[in-house]
């Protein structure tokens, strides 16, 4: 009879019920595509195309406007500045070359050291040469960043560079333009890096 009894029962439970049960085929989910992680190139700024060349010389030129300002008024800003830059820390034999009042061009010759690394042990630097030039224009102003070169291990056997033959995209950049190469690269990449600061502090100061 007890036999009897539970098979009443197992015949009772809705058919809905038995359709839940652990042992029904789970549902097959969608594949989710995966999405590659793409690391940034940390040289990318760096490459073909980031030293420009005129007439074989190694020049880079950049016009910031400066509205509601005149030639005068952009002289005066860009002449402090370049002034001011003589007496930085990190300035050794620099000066203003030229302030010329009737055309409004100013010029100053720059030396000063290009830190590659420092740490306790070891200081690996460079002197940077350079000379920058403002052609100011009521409203906004030519600026030139040329005459590049360098002095480097002077302290032991001392090599000198113009930029021309050492921060180009041909002595500085692998073939394939994937990154800088070790040694020239070092030093393009420090220029880059102090003339987008020169730049900069230009923009912002005609702002």
């Amino acid at each position: 009879m007890k036999q009897f009894a539970w098979m009443m029962l197992l015949a009772s439970i809705p058919m809905t019920g038995i359709a839940q049960n652990t042992w029904e085929q789970p549902e097959k989910k969608e594949e989710v595509a995966k999405v590659e992680v793409v690391k940034p190139n940390p040289d990318q700024k760096y490459l073909n195309g980031a030293v420009p060349e005129v007439n074989g010389k190694v020049v880079f030129s950049k016009t910031f406007e400066a509205p509601g300002k005149t030639a005068f008024d952009i002289y005066n800003i860009l002449g402090k500045f370049f002034q001011d830059m003589t007496h930085e820390s990190n300035q050794l034999n620099s000066m203003l070359v030229k302030a010329d009042t009737t055309d409004y061009e100013l010029g100053a010759s720059y030396e000063e050291w290009l830190v590659f690394r420092k740490n306790a042990i070891s200081l690996d630097r460079t002197r940077l040469y350079y000379v920058l030039k403002a052609a100011c224009q009521n409203g906004k102003v030519i600026v030139e960043m040329s005459h590049i070169k360098y002095l480097y291990e002077e302290e032991r056997t001392p090599q000198r560079y113009k930029a021309e033959e050492w921060i180009t995209d041909k002595e500085a950049v692998n073939k394939k333009n994937t990154k800088l190469l070790p040694i020239t690269g070092k030093f393009r990449r420090k220029t880059i890096d102090r003339k987008d600061y020169l730049f900069n502090k230009i923009e912002e100061l005609l702002k």
